[in-house]
């Protein structure tokens, strides 16, 4: 059974992104690092105060905290090493092909430290991105090609497991994983969603084992269980949620990246949240592991 809860959302912070992405929470800090990619800002919210510090960049669609210091930024088709109010020079980590009409999108950390991140066409209609693993030398090994729009990332508890979406084939695929090497294989379907309505965005794993998925153009993240069976709906009040992570006390709040991209002024005007970052409290709790900082391979 479906358990449908509506409403209950809270907006956390004052700034309204054209499209916010890639919700990361930094326990360390109490803080909720995030993106516009729209508009090229990397955002870090303070959610007991809700005040951001916002840094204008060249492009951001993804960022991690780094081990030894510094955040990892994914954009255009570069992983850049950033020392925010550091004074010290950006670092190119990685470069993936460079083609016309293709850049990176959204990313992720496995429990490891492995950065994982994926690109994506912007036309959305052809099959020319590729889901890459960052390995030592900054070489970034394609794993998953042939991606239209490679979207969120995401490891079960053991994980043993890797989750995946390619947005436009509306469905969240599974991989066997191999924590000790990285290595993905046996990708198959987990749920198809070509019966809910919009399309899967960003992901998460929660301490059970479920995975919540943001539904673009659907109003809701959805939960499903470790078997792929719909579980629990949560309704947002913004039509384009983009992606969702846990953080707050002890990983109780589930944080939701929202977007206005796109929308008509009757639609901004019925949707006052859209853009908004917001929170949520559902019951289950996050993993630690989805925090994992970026181990950058030498």
């Amino acid at each position: 059974m479906v358990d449908v809860r509506a409403g209950g959302a809270e907006p956390v912070s004052d700034v309204r992104a054209m499209l916010g992405e890639g919700p990361y929470w930094v326990p360390e800090d109490d803080k909720l690092l995030w993106v516009d990619a729209e508009d090229g800002l990397l955002h870090s919210t303070d959610v007991v105060t809700g005040g951001t510090e916002s840094t204008g960049l060249d492009a951001v669609t993804a960022v991690f905290p780094v081990l030894g210091g510094g955040l990892l930024t994914a954009g255009g088709n570069k992983l850049t090493r950033r020392f925010p109010g550091e004074g010290r020079p950006d670092e190119v980590v990685a470069e993936a092909p460079a083609l016309p009409g293709v850049r990176f999108n959204d990313g992720a950390v496995d429990p490891a430290g492995r950065v994982w991140v994926g690109s994506m066409h912007i036309g959305e209609t052809e099959p020319l991105g590729t889901l890459y693993r960052l390995g030592p030398g900054g070489q970034l090994t394609p794993v998953a090609p042939g991606a239209t729009v490679s979207n969120g990332i995401g490891w079960s508890p053991d994980g043993t497991r890797m989750y995946y979406s390619d947005s436009p084939l509306r469905r969240i695929d599974v991989f066997d994983y191999d924590p000790a090497t990285g290595d993905a294989f046996q990708r198959r379907v987990f749920v198809d969603l070509r019966g809910c309505e919009g399309v899967p965005d960003g992901l998460t794993v929660d301490a059970d084992g479920c995975v919540w998925v943001a539904m673009w153009g659907g109003a809701a993240v959805r939960r499903f269980t470790p078997a792929g069976q719909p579980d629990r709906v949560l309704e947002v009040p913004a039509a384009q949620p983009s992606s969702c992570a846990f953080g707050g006390p002890g990983l109780t709040e589930l944080y939701v990246t929202t977007a206005r991209v796109r929308l008509s002024e009757a639609e901004l005007a019925a949707q006052p949240l859209a853009g908004r970052l917001l929170r949520f409290r559902p019951g289950p709790v996050g993993l630690p592991s989805t925090t994992s900082r970026a181990a950058i391979p030498s």
